[in-house]
């Protein structure tokens, strides 16, 4: 009972930070420009190349992914930072970790959000013939993992400024280079191919939206994502120092 009352004050600030997001612009020009964006490449490779398949969009969403999670989440420590509110919200019975993880979870909500309208982008394949569910139903659960690890990496990166605009290049860089480390094994020397391949985030992305969930996968994810929100959590604590 302690430890759950220990993190009470969660839902409150997921609630908050959801909350802001749609009651300024930044929900709808998300949604809008990553529907706009998968759209146009999903109904290209419908109707133009008459390809009735979902994975060029599974292809896609995580390229879009790099530039717009790192959007999302900029501004969620560095601009309390900079006007000072976290020194408010710490006054208040807040935890670091529990302003961490509300924050954390209201962008991951987003991105979720986000993501649903593409389910009629999967109707219309299903109705146009036949398709395998558990590769798409993988693919799904996938870009959903690696959007908690992008969104971590982010909130981490935004820890690091007050300044959004440097948030969002840090966040970009560290998303580009997890995303990227599976992509230049023919420049890596070949002792360190299935180390460079496993820290690749889309690589175990890729395994998962094959249908077959390997606990390996899971944990890469878990772990990594864990990992940047307890240094997430460390730099926040570095004011107390």
């Amino acid at each position: 009972m302690e430890t759950v009352s220990q993190y009470k004050n969660i839902v409150p600030i997921f609630k908050k930070e959801l909350r802001s997001y749609f009651n300024s612009a930044v929900a709808y020009v998300v949604i809008v420009v990553f529907l706009g964006i998968v759209g146009w490449f999903h109904s290209n490779s419908l109707f133009l190349n008459n390809v009735a398949s979902l994975r060029l969009m599974f292809d896609i969403v995580p390229m879009v992914f790099l530039f717009i999670i790192p959007a999302i989440t900029m501004r969620l420590l560095s601009e309390e930072k900079k006007s000072g509110t976290i020194e408010l919200l710490v006054t208040k019975p807040l935890s670091d970790t529990e302003i961490v993880l509300g924050k954390f979870l209201a962008a991951w909500a987003l991105v979720g959000i986000t993501l649903v309208p593409t389910l009629v982008y999967y109707i219309t394949v299903a109705s146009l013939g036949n398709i395998d569910h558990g590769p798409v139903l993988g693919g799904y659960f996938g870009l959903l993992l690696m959007a908690g690890v992008f969104i971590a990496i982010g909130l981490f990166a935004s820890s690091l400024t007050e300044n959004q605009v440097v948030a969002f290049i840090i966040g970009l860089g560290m998303v580009l280079a997890f995303f990227m480390f599976d992509k230049i094994l023919p420049f890596v020397p070949a002792w360190l191919t299935t180390t460079v391949e496993f820290l690749g985030v889309d690589y175990h992305k890729t395994n998962i939206e094959r249908g077959v969930i390997d606990s390996r996968d899971i944990l890469y994810f878990l772990s990594l994502l864990g990992l940047m929100l307890y240094l997430t959590i460390l730099s926040l604590e570095r004011r107390k120092w």
